[in-house]
């Protein structure tokens, strides 16, 4: 078995993030001689991003702005190559160049048609991470560390489910196995880049945003590793956003239960589907500072969770509409709910809360792309009603189970401000409050000072990785 260390956008930003990676990976490797780790990349800070605005540009027919913007991604991508890299830089600039050429030349075919498709979005995006992974195996190889570049696509085989798309564990076990038995067991680090696959055809697909701890988690799992590390640019999971609570402490020890509650109602330091490999195969997921990596951060295991008696950590999810649907005529008619919900499923739109009285169904959501869409088909059989600018705060907890007035507690912190909805899940691991938005920060404090003592502020850092 061995270990899994993905590191995100801000872990590979520039050379001193290299340097800072070069390091992890070698104290790594002193820690077990006898096997190698994986390490899974994400895109260099910002390069998404900006992968996306070329894709935006390209549908407008702006061929020109476009190419400007891959030209200044090359060569930022060139001269880094040049720094990390430089015994192999001849070589490895030559293949980042090659990768650049194949993608302006789609880029430029997508800015004549004016249309991106799907797929065509995987294949631009995909680059980032391609060619990331590239730069860190040879910086890994120059710096007296045995490497080896492996092409995501290769071995992580999904469905056409274009940019979220969904893979083949078994299929992946069997390739990701034979190639760990030729790199990882003779002691060569394997590099390969996140949130990147391919269909059983060859044709490039992405895992959705935030999907390279996706890819990490379906690597650790079809290895059996012994741990998936998540390098990133905070010390672990916090108790709450240190961007609203500057105090929030450190949550040392979560459960996979209670990191999926944060990851979904808005704690951005995991992507949600992160968890699920890791739960199948009960893989501990720790989460860990590039740059302080001598901090212990959080792990995520099955049985953790607060020793204390108290909550975990609270989440906040904002930009959020709430959609008020009431029906006197049909609430309690068979089906009225079989329905509603299909008007949501045939627009591809998620609904987060959802609360019932005798004669309404309130639901939030968090993509308003659809919502004219939806809003009107459900006025074929009820009446309809939005409230935009409203927020998630989410109070996790696995302590939630066993004590009734942590409940009570927290519904009390909340005194004076305006509740849209209150529930509380199946699995009781969480309690979720809607509020205007505006309200999100005071909300956070109250709860966080009635249920976390009074610490040090954190020392700043950014909320989270790409």
């Amino acid at each position: 078995m061995s270990v899994v260390m993905k590191f995100g956008g801000t872990s590979v930003a520039d050379p001193d993030a290299i340097d800072r990676l070069i390091g992890i990976v070698r104290r790594q490797l002193h820690q077990r001689p006898e096997r190698a780790p994986v390490v899974v990349v994400s895109a260099l800070a910002g390069v998404t991003d900006k992968l996306i605005e070329v894709t935006r540009q390209a549908e407008e027919g702006d061929a020109a702005r476009a190419g400007a913007a891959l030209l200044a991604l090359l060569d930022r991508h060139v001269t880094m190559a040049a720094a990390v890299a430089p015994a192999s830089a001849t070589a490895l600039q030559a293949s980042i160049r090659a990768d650049f050429g194949e993608l302006m030349g789609l880029v430029h075919a997508l800015a004549v048609l004016r249309e991106v498709s799907p797929r065509s979005l995987d294949a631009v995006l995909a680059a980032g991470e391609v060619v990331s992974s590239r730069m860190v195996a040879a910086a890994l190889a120059d710096h007296d560390i045995p490497a080896a570049w492996v092409d995501a696509r290769s071995v992580l085989v999904t469905d056409a489910e274009h940019t979220g798309a969904v893979p083949d564990m078994d299929g992946n076990r069997r390739r990701l196995r034979d190639r760990a038995r030729r790199h990882v067991d003779g002691g060569e680090v394997m590099v390969l880049g996140g949130f990147i696959g391919a269909t059983r055809n060859g044709v490039t697909t992405t895992l959705g945003r935030g999907g390279s701890d996706y890819s990490a988690a379906i690597f650790g799992a079809v290895l059996d590793a012994d741990e998936i590390q998540i390098w990133t640019d905070v010390d672990g999971m916090l108790t709450a956003d240190p961007r609203i609570v500057p105090n929030a402490r450190l949550a040392p020890q979560l459960s996979f239960a209670e990191a999926s509650e944060l990851a979904y109602f808005g704690a951005k330091v995991l992507h949600p589907s992160t968890i699920l490999p890791a739960v199948t195969r009960n893989i501990p997921v720790r989460i860990l500072n590039a740059r302080r990596p001598e901090r212990a951060g959080t792990v995520i295991t099955a049985g953790g969770g607060a020793a204390d008696g108290e909550l975990t950590a609270i989440a906040c999810k904002r930009n959020v509409t709430v959609i008020d649907i009431t029906s006197s005529r049909m609430l309690m008619a068979h089906g009225f709910l079989r329905r509603l919900f299909e008007v949501f499923e045939r627009f591809r739109t998620a609904v987060d809360v959802v609360t019932t009285s005798e004669v309404s169904v309130s639901v939030t959501i968090d993509d308003t792309r659809r919502l004219g869409d939806v809003v009107d088909n459900l006025r074929h059989f009820a009446e309809v009603a939005c409230e935009p600018d409203m927020a998630i705060v989410s109070a996790v907890g696995e302590n939630l189970r066993s004590d009734p007035a942590l409940f009570v507690r927290a519904v009390t912190a909340l005194d004076r401000i305006a509740l849209r909805l209150v529930s509380q899940a199946a699995g009781r691991r969480n309690i979720t409050f809607v509020l205007r938005d505006a309200d999100v920060p005071e909300a956070m404090h109250r709860l966080h000072e009635a249920f976390f003592a009074p610490a040090a502020a954190i020392e700043p850092v950014s909320a989270h990785d790409s």
